[in-house]
């Protein structure tokens, strides 16, 4: 009994040990947006005195809320879109039966495989000539089909009772009243998990939009460029703008945890 009890106490330690470690980057990024400017650099481990004059300079500096308001956008309209597309892909990957399944499900996984620098010029080519280089869509369109997202929701899927679609057959539903009407309400955790996933992909996004926006600054991460100079990088206000684009993400994942935990106990369960 006491050799259990140390077990537990050592993995809880260790767990809470792992938490300190990933948790202390936020709250020094927080901490350090929240000292006074000339104290932006020290090492004192509380930011005394508190003072918000770095979010002030920041606001200056650039429009915070346009910035928010376009990420907000981009990840949004991104994630919705991937979700849709990878939700009816994998409805048709796991409940129909078609002529070269296997093979356009294994060409799936190719895409999945490759990586998007592979993809990143013919993408830019594509949107030059589409007219929607410096656009906000242009940064949305490439990113509509996630590969990650049929795979993850055929595994959901494949593992959907197959009585319940045959009885709603029987009941006279066509197939696209079975999707929204049966299969999506019992698939709420995997979906909220992974539109999650997505968005906070497209949130954090930093690569494409700087290839496709050029020079302007009209995304969170983008605007972080703001603050960074020859005469050297104007870290108050740089913590300010980064702590305000965690913030969105940090409250989604509060809103939606519960979704989250019931995909994965479920996930395990199957």
């Amino acid at each position: 009994m006491m050799i259990d009890r140390l077990r537990a106490a050592g993995s809880h330690l260790l767990l809470a040990g792992t938490a300190l470690l990933c948790v202390f980057p936020i709250y020094w990024l927080f901490a350090t947006a929240l000292r006074r400017p000339e104290d932006v650099t020290s090492l004192a481990p509380l930011p005394w005195p508190l003072s918000i004059d770095n979010y002030l300079d920041a606001a200056q500096k650039v429009d915070v809320a346009g910035l928010i308001a376009n990420t907000f956008f981009v990840a949004v309209l991104s994630a919705a879109g991937q979700l849709l597309i990878a939700l009816l892909a994998s409805y048709a990957f796991a409940m129909y039966t078609f002529p070269l399944q296997r093979l356009m499900y294994l060409a799936f996984v190719g895409v999945w495989l490759v990586p998007f620098q592979v993809t990143m010029l013919p993408n830019y080519i594509l949107l030059n000539e589409l007219g929607l280089i410096n656009t906000l869509i242009g940064c949305v369109l490439p990113t509509l089909c996630s590969a990650l997202g049929v795979l993850l929701l055929r595994q959901h899927m494949s593992a959907f009772p197959k009585e319940l679609i045959a009885a709603a057959k029987m009941d006279g539903r066509s197939s696209w009243a079975i999707l929204w009407t049966v299969v999506v309400p019992n698939l709420r955790p995997a979906l909220a998990a992974l539109g999650i996933l997505l968005f906070i992909n497209a949130w954090n996004e930093y690569f494409w939009p700087a290839v496709v926006l050029r020079q302007s600054n009209d995304v969170l991460q983008l605007g972080l460029r703001s603050f960074m100079g020859t005469e050297g990088d104007q870290w108050g206000p740089m913590m300010a703008l980064a702590s305000l684009a965690c913030l969105p993400v940090l409250l989604l994942y509060l809103v939606l945890q519960r979704h989250i935990v019931n995909a994965f106990v479920r996930s395990g369960l199957k």
